[in-house]
């Protein structure tokens, strides 16, 4: 088949399969959302110790947010009183694990990629959270204010709620609507056009070097691990291991360029570094630990 119809019929399935589970799970957690307070939340996660980190990588796996719109939800967070381990380990698991984005791993790369996937940053969340604690660096906070958290509306009947979902799913999918269809578009150019030696000489299985090139690709981009997915299916089809695409899809939606500079405004550059440093660690030790599987 011509690499234009090979491209062209990637895009219309993946663009409709992302549309459908992404506006189905964001109304799904919209409404249970709705029986929980943002007060609620932050009560719940000020545990001491490890708990309090369980519960704060918990709350990040289950809030759809991108790197850059998670700093400010942290900051309520911190203002709130929530500890600042568990905060930490929100800001590490909200971009990389939601409802959203382990259906589509599961739907696009199978069950073991999601498995593996959720379970390490799940993990490294929380062990991200606890180890920052330990080593004293909330005294690495700057005490300035950031704007963007705010109270979300409640709503009395069923019927409300689920529209107040669906109505919230729809404004967050038109927003990313953008960046999705971009992701779709170059996943489809990869898949029609690009040469499968090329990929899998870069970072097919057998370079060792794989997994931490890909790692620090991913770093400086700015995606959502919903954009790269399709990206990525269509990569580990032309011949990239699958640790590498792990790698990828988690040093990009971890960390970012502009959340670096977001970043800088509420840590200092100590903090920062370490941070990145958590991300591309994290990156790395999914795609070997899924290589070595």
């Amino acid at each position: 088949m011509n690499p234009f119809w090979v491209s062209l019929q990637f895009f219309v399935i993946i663009i409709a399969e992302l549309t459908m589970l992404f506006i189905g799970i964001s109304t799904l957690v919209g409404v249970v959302f709705q029986y929980v307070s943002d007060e609620k939340l932050r009560k719940w996660m000020s545990k001491k110790g490890i708990v309090g980190n369980v519960l704060g990588a918990a709350l990040g796996a289950i809030t759809p947010f991108c790197s850059c719109s998670t700093i400010p939800v942290m900051v309520g967070l911190l203002r709130a009183g929530v500890p600042f381990g568990a905060s930490m380990s929100f800001l590490l698991a909200s971009p990389l694990l939601n409802p959203v984005i382990l259906t589509l791993f599961l739907a696009l790369l199978g069950w073991k990629v999601c498995a593996i996937y959720g379970i390490v940053t799940f993990l490294a969340s929380i062990f991200a959270g606890a180890l920052l604690h330990a080593l004293g660096l909330e005294k690495d906070l700057k005490r300035v204010k950031i704007s963007g958290a705010r109270e979300r509306a409640m709503h009395s009947t069923l019927g409300q709620k689920i529209r107040a979902a669906l109505d919230g799913a729809w404004k967050d999918f038109r927003s990313m609507l953008g960046y999705i269809v971009i992701g779709v578009a170059i996943g489809s150019a990869i898949y029609g056009y690009m040469p499968n030696d090329f990929v899998v000489g870069i970072a097919g299985p057998g370079n060792p070097f794989a997994v931490p090139v890909a790692a620090l690709i991913g770093i400086p981009l700015y995606v959502r691990a919903e954009t790269v997915i399709p990206i990525a299916m269509a990569l580990t089809q032309k011949g990239m291991g699958m640790g590498a695409v792990l790698a990828l899809i988690i040093g990009g939606a971890g960390m970012s360029i502009p959340e670096m500079s977001m970043l800088a405004a509420i840590f200092k550059p100590r903090l920062v570094a370490i941070f990145i440093g958590v991300v591309f660690t994290t990156a790395v030790v999914a795609g070997l630990v899924f290589n070595f599987m």
